[in-house]
């Protein structure tokens, strides 16, 4: 049955397949979870790496027309991207990208990545704290990858610079049937301009 909250969910990963073929076996839960719920994918392009796995896992199960890839022109050379997976939108950069897929998905994953996937995330993240959208942010935590960024968040609160209410915006679980159902529940709040405004905040902790 489709999934009554998100047509398209962007995931931001690896294009790498880490270390361990645990990373890849992340991408392909994730994207089987996709089919399952019949919710489509926008990612970073490509066929390569953990990328290429739930691009493929998604495209298999629901049709190459559930998979929208939007990359770089600079990235997209056959050697690099290793060639397309259902449509490919190219931009001329990587902002151009990010917008692009927050303007196409409704909702953001992380999983396993390196630093053009935290950038990604966090962006989207800092974007929701904003309020320049209110799409889930999350992370799916596979095999602990994300303990360590996950407590600097915990961190950045206890030294005043992000606000609980935001760090709250940063879901996460280790299970990607789980991850999903916390981003269905999880309710819009006001964001961190609108305390600001309505003087609800310490404007000394912005995050």
């Amino acid at each position: 049955m489709p999934d009554a909250k998100f047509k398209r969910i962007a995931v931001f990963c690896g294009s790498s397949k880490g270390k361990t073929d645990a990373y890849v076996e992340c991408a392909r839960a994730l994207g089987a979870e996709l089919v399952k719920r019949q919710i489509k994918l926008v990612y970073g392009g490509g066929n390569v790496g953990c990328m290429g796995a739930i691009a493929t896992t998604v495209s298999a199960g629901l049709g190459e027309d559930s998979v929208i890839g939007v990359i770089p022109g600079a990235l997209q050379p056959r050697e690099i991207s290793g060639g397309a997976i259902g449509e490919l939108i190219i931009v001329p950069d990587m902002h151009a990208r990010k917008a692009k897929m927050c303007d196409l998905a409704d909702a953001f994953i992380a999983m396993p990545g390196g630093f053009g996937t935290l950038e990604e995330i966090l962006e989207m993240l800092t974007w929701q704290q904003l309020g320049f959208h209110a799409k889930p942010v999350a992370f799916l935590n596979w095999n602990g990858f994300f303990d360590h960024l996950l407590a600097f968040f915990d961190h950045a609160v206890s030294e005043g610079f992000v606000r609980q209410a935001s760090r709250g915006l940063a879901l996460q679980d280790s299970n990607p049937a789980s991850l999903l159902d916390k981003m269905q529940a999880q309710v819009a709040q006001p964001s961190l301009l609108d305390d600001i405004r309505e003087g609800k905040l310490d404007k000394s902790v912005r995050g």
